[in-house]
């Protein structure tokens, strides 16, 4: 890449001051609006039932191009584009009747033994919303990464320098908040397993040595970005992780980390929240009361540290960030009620809102143990942007599971939920006594094995057609998907000239993209392939 050309590249991505936290809303209010639209399509038609070529371009259309076209050519009108997806999604809603609502009989009422078996079997049940959310996350993600190098793409969307709010700087949160949210899935199964006891729980060593085998492919894949990018002479802006540093070693930092602290004893509690929250408070008071700041925006790049000191010290923003996904995946993962994950998902977001406004209002900072009043900032992964990234995740998962309930969730579904909801949500505290139950018991329902197997099958099904197959794909392979955007969007960078591209063809250019990497996402996703790194 030429010398001048470069310096012109990472000028067009530097000195940035964002946009508002509301602008950035209506924008993400899109992907809501699109799946309302889908949802009223599959629930009053069965239109992705079976799923045709038609309905793989109807699915692509809003949950993919309507995300691209909000972030492009409708992006000083989201709210339009919003209002043009909820239109038609209101007429079919209030016109037809759900399919096939007159076709189903009265069922009966499940019989004890069943219900028991069920809540077993199924204690972290399949969740559509969070499919759906990590799905339209990881959309908006991999169009941003290629987008934010052509000028349709506007600038107040692209991460700022230092202080500020913008739809990639929440992106970049969100990714590592989701990744939190599914990985509280494990320590769950773990505590609600009949076969394990909470002696047998792994020591730090073991914990230590497993996270770090699972961060080695990220650590290779960080290592090597880090060769093509030097070798390449790729456009840098340094000031957002470091000379050297980039996401994937902070991706790669992050289990290691987790690894050290100790396991919540009462996952179902106000265990996982702690750890968070002392986490961001003890790191804003080092921001705010020492020289940490000014070392971070000043200091001198004379040693390897210095030199990438944003990666380094942001990683414990990261890390709070990715705990308090741990947190709300600790809350709404295990089977419940739609009301109680509501209620559970509501408090995350008013608690998360309260802190950015304590945080940020000149009026409500003298609450907030004399911080004073802060700006968000990604550079820093400070309080009032981790409060932000945490009230903004929770809120859409709330959004995304009404829309889900109202459309999708039967009234038996619910009742059923709610009855199995108290056996199934034991937390660790009583989880001995369970497991002794569990055993006493397991010799004597081996008839319910073959029911339970059933039971599981159908809710797979049921989860599968309330949910966008193109989101699922994303959802399914998030990572390896997030890696392929990154190679595309280095190939072409590398190939077209991006800041003098008309708008017509970078949009022809985004469209090409999203195709390939939605295609091989969906195709992968048809094989059954899950590609672990």
């Amino acid at each position: 890449m030429a010398g001048s050309y470069k310096a012109q590249k990472e000028d067009f991505v530097s000195n940035l001051r964002g946009g508002s936290v509301a602008e950035i809303n209506y924008v993400t209010a899109v992907a809501a609006a699109a799946s309302i639209l889908w949802s009223a399509l599959q629930s009053r038609l069965s239109f992705f039932a079976p799923y045709t070529p038609l309905s793989f371009v109807v699915d692509l259309l809003l949950n993919a191009f309507a995300i691209l076209f909000a972030v492009t050519i409708y992006s000083s009108s989201p709210l339009l584009l919003s209002i043009l997806l909820l239109s038609p999604a209101i007429l079919l809603t209030c016109l037809l009747p759900r399919a096939g609502a007159n076709k189903s009989s009265p069922r009966k009422p499940p019989d004890a033994s069943a219900s028991s078996s069920v809540a077993k079997s199924s204690t972290l049940p399949q969740k559509p919303f969070l499919t759906t959310y990590r799905g339209s996350m990881m959309a908006i993600t991999v169009i941003a990464i290629l987008a934010v190098d052509f000028r349709v793409f506007p600038r107040r969307f692209a991460k700022v320098e230092t202080w500020g709010t913008s739809l990639m700087d929440l992106g970049v949160g969100s990714f590592v908040f989701s990744s939190g949210v599914v990985a509280a899935r494990a320590p769950l199964k773990a505590a609600f397993s009949s076969t394990v006891s909470p002696s047998s729980s792994p020591s730090l060593l073991s914990r230590l040595a497993s996270s770090t085998r699972h961060s080695l492919p990220l650590l290779a894949l960080a290592f090597i970005r880090l060769a093509s990018v030097k070798k390449l002479e790729y456009a840098e802006h340094v000031s957002e992780y470091g000379v050297h540093w980039n996401f994937f070693f902070t991706l790669a930092l992050l289990p290691p980390a987790v690894s050290l602290l100790p396991p919540p004893q009462h996952a179902s509690s106000l265990s996982p929240f702690i750890a968070p929250v002392v986490l961001t408070t003890v790191y804003q008071a080092f921001l705010s009361f020492t020289g940490l700041t000014a070392y971070m925006l000043t200091a001198p790049r004379t040693t390897l540290i210095s030199a990438n000191r944003e990666g380094l010290v942001s990683a414990v923003g990261y890390l709070a960030i990715f705990l308090l996904g741990r947190s709300v995946g600790f809350a709404v993962l295990p089977r419940a009620s739609t009301s109680t994950v509501s209620r559970r998902l509501a408090s995350h977001a008013v608690v998360a809102a309260l802190v950015y406004a304590l945080s940020t209002d000149p009026r409500l900072t003298p609450f907030l143990l004399g911080f004073g009043s802060l700006t968000p900032s990604r550079r820093l992964v400070n309080l009032p942007y981790v409060a932000w990234v945490h009230a903004f995740n929770a809120s859409q998962m709330l959004l995304f599971h009404l829309v889900h309930a109202f459309y999708f969730a039967s009234p038996s579904s619910s009742s059923s939920s709610s009855s199995t909801s108290s056996s199934s949500s034991t937390s660790p505290r009583s989880s001995s006594t369970t497991r002794t139950a569990a055993a006493a018991t397991s010799n004597s329902n081996g008839s319910n094995k073959a029911k339970t197997s059933e039971d599981t099958r159908n809710q797979s099904r049921t989860s599968s057609s309330s949910t966008s197959r193109v989101l699922t794909a994303l959802n399914r392979n998030g990572l390896a998907v997030f890696i392929l955007a990154n190679l595309l969007t280095g190939a072409v960078n590398l190939t077209v000239p991006t800041l003098g591209v008309a708008t017509p063809t970078a949009m022809a250019i985004l469209a090409c993209y999203l195709l390939v990497v939605i295609g091989v996402a969906v195709g992968l996703d048809a094989k059954g392939w899950d590609i672990k790194i």
